[in-house]
């Protein structure tokens, strides 16, 4: 007789990311926008956001400092960015994460231009060992 394990049972979650003014798609799954302000210029019908986690967002004054700054400085803002995730925004991070485990595919959602060189991209990092 074969037992099967809790591992097994184990729901596999895809976690994404995909731009705010991308096209929403079923295939996303539960969208969750992880920019601190609305992306300028999108409905909130083409969003298509199921939770705006806003409070993992980087703070006012580290997103400030990261438009301002060079493409070259990536890794300190997501130093930075990692630093506010493990303190300041920690019980947020783990809220966020609670909420996810609840989901088979999540899309982070963000405005940046850049797709490599984003705070969604961080956050992913930062969220990957809480799910």
């Amino acid at each position: 007789m074969a037992y099967v394990t809790a591992e097994v049972l184990a729901v596999v979650m895809e976690l994404r990311r995909k731009r705010a003014y991308d096209t929403a798609e079923n295939v996303d799954g539960f969208r969750v926008l992880v920019d601190r302000l609305w992306p300028r210029g999108v409905s909130k019908e083409h969003a298509a956001i199921d939770l705006w986690a806003k409070d993992t967002a980087p703070s006012p004054e580290l997103r400030r400092d990261w438009h301002a700054a060079s493409d070259a400085d990536w890794g300190i803002y997501a130093e930075r960015y990692r630093a506010e995730l493990e303190n300041e925004t920690a019980s947020a991070l783990e809220s966020l994460a609670v909420e996810l485990r609840q989901h088979p595919i999540v899309t982070l959602v963000y405005a940046a231009h850049d797709e490599q060189h984003n705070h969604a991209v961080v956050l992913e990092d930062c969220l990957l060992p809480l799910l």
